[in-house]
């Protein structure tokens, strides 16, 4: 995943996302389907060369964001010419925007040969047509990571403290009475700082308590303005 502060673009998770492109009979079956690693991306492979045994090639390509490290982009022709099936499919997902997602295309050959620029609009054009239709049924969401924080205060300021965090436009996780309060929030420390040395007179800072997501479903015309 990303650092927190964030925002990408992903597919929503759930069923894989489906497209296809037909070319004088060669038949192309593309899914996309969000994955979280390499092992993930690659677990989709696997999955449609058991669906699909009799299929001639099954091309894929995906790109992963590794915490801390670069971006993991890997593409497969599959048997096809070189650079015909998984470059022009990867060059789809990279246009996206999207990270975290494979593609597999999936291809019954129809007995007539498509040449390069053929095969390269095919392979193209099948996962285009996936990413499409992900994008009509809401199926592309962006993913906010923000830093979450926690705070443990006393019962007489833990309702001003809530109140007032909540007023900034952060987001309160969780509120755990006990003998003193402790307040788990999401959102940036030179927001939530001023508030909880404001409320507490200095006495208590906010301790680091991890990421945290939200999504949300992303129109086309979202994304243009």
């Amino acid at each position: 995943m990303t650092d927190p502060g964030t925002r990408v673009l992903r597919l929503a998770a759930g069923p894989d996302v489906t497209g296809e492109y037909e070319e004088k009979r060669s038949r192309f079956l593309a899914v996309v389907r969000r994955c979280d690693d390499e092992e993930a991306a690659r677990d989709l492979i696997a999955d449609l060369r058991r669906a699909h045994p009799a299929a001639r090639h099954h091309c894929s390509a995906f790109l992963v964001d590794v915490p801390g490290s670069s971006r993991i982009e890997r593409s497969n022709d599959d048997g096809e010419p070189s650079g015909t099936a998984g470059t022009p499919m990867l060059e789809v997902l990279r246009g996206s925007g999207l990270t975290g997602v494979s593609a597999v295309v999936v291809r019954w050959f129809g007995g007539t040969r498509l040449g390069t620029g053929g095969l390269v609009r095919a392979y193209g054009s099948a996962v285009s047509a996936a990413l499409d239709r992900a994008w009509r049924t809401g199926r592309v969401v962006e993913v906010t990571r923000t830093p979450a924080w926690r705070a443990e205060v006393d019962h007489s300021v833990a309702g001003g403290l809530e109140g007032a965090v909540r007023g900034a436009g952060a987001r309160v996780l969780g509120v755990d009475h006990g003998r003193r309060v402790v307040l788990t929030v999401a959102g940036e420390l030179e927001v939530l700082g001023p508030i909880l040395a404001t409320r507490t007179s200095g006495g208590v800072e906010w301790q680091p308590a991890g990421v945290a997501t939200t999504e949300n479903a992303v129109r086309c015309r979202d994304m243009e303005s």
